[in-house]
């Protein structure tokens, strides 16, 4: 028998400043990764405050469940921001942080996208646009099995532009996958362009809207804002749930902050450590009150 799912508690106050701290530590590994090997550091630093949020406080997942069907599901489909969903599960205890360190060695499956091999993967994702798709599969067996559990994806709004994903969502409404989320990083670049000056988004909010999506925008580094997205799921009944989360690009390193020609850097071991001085210079993260555990 699969072990038993960890209940869900409502999002309090007093668990932003574990969630902080829990972000800063993956920032830490996503700064780290960039010096072995290169990453794509821009997409990673955008998505932590989402996957702290959704792993310590609405996911129903933890190492001991992570094979169980009733468990939630999250799809990362933006599959180049892999170094933070790497370094949360790392934290989170689904792997040894320790392996974070073979980051595109040879002798271990910390790859550029996501791996299967690294407990807590989904699934693999690197051509964008796909992993919704899976996560409407995902959750049309869930409803089949008359299931509780949820699938989660997060798509990077670059990817946006990918028909599938707008045929995606036509299935979903059809289907009134109401147990299915989206969540956009919406944080307004595409590779080294602004989406707006390359295939504009907006009124994204509108456009989902019309494709049957309940949606709902926050800030994507506020975790109180987060609280309140993630609060009620489904946020309308028979319709899937679509979380706009506006975010920075290079969240967390000013001088990374929003720039175009940082999508993609291979760093010094000097550089990484220049970054991580202006990380831990530029964080308001307060002591973590208790361990970190994961749900």
């Amino acid at each position: 028998m699969p072990a038993a799912l960890p209940a869900l508690p409502g999002p309090i106050p007093a668990a932003h400043a574990s969630h902080q701290q829990l972000a800063l530590r993956v920032r830490e590994h996503v700064i780290r990764m960039s010096a072995a090997g290169g990453c794509f550091i821009g997409a990673s630093l955008s998505c932590v405050d989402l996957l702290a949020h959704l792993y310590r406080s609405v996911l129903r997942v933890s190492p001991s469940t992570i094979a169980s069907p009733d468990r939630d599901y999250l799809f990362l489909s933006k599959g180049h921001a892999v170094p933070a969903l790497y370094g949360t599960l790392a934290e989170l205890g689904f792997f040894p942080t320790e392996r974070l360190r073979n980051h595109l060695a040879p002798q271990d499956s910390v790859y550029w996208h996501p791996n299967r091999a690294i407990p807590g993967v989904e699934f693999q994702s690197g051509s964008l646009g796909h992993l919704l798709s899976l996560a409407i599969g995902v959750a049309i067996d869930i409803r089949l099995r008359g299931g509780a559990n949820r699938a989660f994806v997060i798509l990077g709004d670059g990817e946006l532009d990918e028909g599938s994903v707008w045929e995606g969502l036509l299935v979903a409404h059809a289907q009134r996958l109401d147990h299915l989320v989206l969540v956009v990083d919406r944080n307004a670049f595409q590779a080294n362009v602004r989406t707006e000056e390359l295939s504009p988004l907006e009124p994204l909010a509108a456009k989902l809207e019309a494709f049957g999506c309940a949606v709902h925008t926050a800030d994507g580094h506020d975790f109180g804002a987060l609280a309140s997205a993630f609060a009620r799921l489904p946020r309308e009944r028979g319709r899937p749930t679509a979380v706009i989360a506006r975010t920075v690009r290079g969240k967390g390193l000013p001088s990374l902050e929003a720039r175009a020609d940082k999508w993609f850097v291979k760093l010094t071991e000097s550089e990484a450590e220049t970054l991580l001085d202006e990380l831990h210079g530029c964080s308001c993260a307060p002591p973590d009150p208790q361990p970190l555990t994961a749900r």
